[in-house]
């Protein structure tokens, strides 16, 4: 069977045997929705990064620890997820900068994290109502409070199952679920005037 075709739990078991690439496999498979995840969380390339790093790292170090009957997402996630508390308890004096806020570089203010995301094949209206409805989804989702934001982040950016979520943040599966409705419920709310936008735009 190829690394592409292993399963995540699989390719664990043969870097505990000492095969690196299965560990690269690993990395190139999930370094891109943990980045998302940690990036939503903490609002900061740099630091959404690091975290991504020192996951992997933690990886490492830990690898024989792992057992073959867990799943490596589970795994990968929760460790991720303590470092991003980690440091939102580190900023939690700080003020965080607004995604709205161009980012300072050595050549002036830069572009939001909105801009720099944008779609730019999209036609001229729509471009003006997307990034406008993509900002929007952005400041929704930042006030979520953390319970119901990490949930979200898990379910919608990272498409990780209920169950598994529950596993993560150590709660019942139910209270997960019920984070979620009220993530949805709020976010429903805050987006509600633009619903007549994406109906005149299909």
């Amino acid at each position: 069977m190829s690394d592409a075709q292993a399963t995540d739990e699989a390719l664990m078991i043969r870097y505990q045997r000492g095969d690196r690439s299965a560990f690269a496999t690993l990395v190139r498979r999930h370094q891109t929705p943990l980045y998302n995840f940690a990036l939503r969380q903490l609002r900061t390339p740099e630091v959404a990064q690091d975290v991504v790093q020192e996951a992997f790292m933690r990886v490492v170090q830990n690898a024989q620890e792992f057992k073959h009957e867990a799943r490596f997402t589970t795994w990968v996630y929760t460790i991720t997820r303590n470092l991003c508390i980690d440091q939102m308890r580190k900023r939690a004096l700080r003020k965080h900068p607004s995604l709205d806020e161009g980012r300072q570089s050595s050549e002036g203010e830069g572009p939001t994290l909105g801009e720099q995301t944008a779609d730019t094949k999209a036609n001229v209206e729509r471009e003006a109502t997307g990034s406008e409805l993509r900002e929007r989804i952005t400041e929704a989702v930042e006030t979520l409070p953390h319970d119901q934001r990490e949930v979200f982040l898990m379910r919608e950016v990272s498409n990780l199952p209920f169950k598994e979520i529950a596993e993560i943040t150590g709660v019942p599966e139910n209270t997960v679920k019920s984070r979620m409705r009220y993530a949805l419920e709020r976010l429903q709310a805050a987006l509600s005037e633009f619903e007549e936008y994406s109906r005149a735009l299909k």
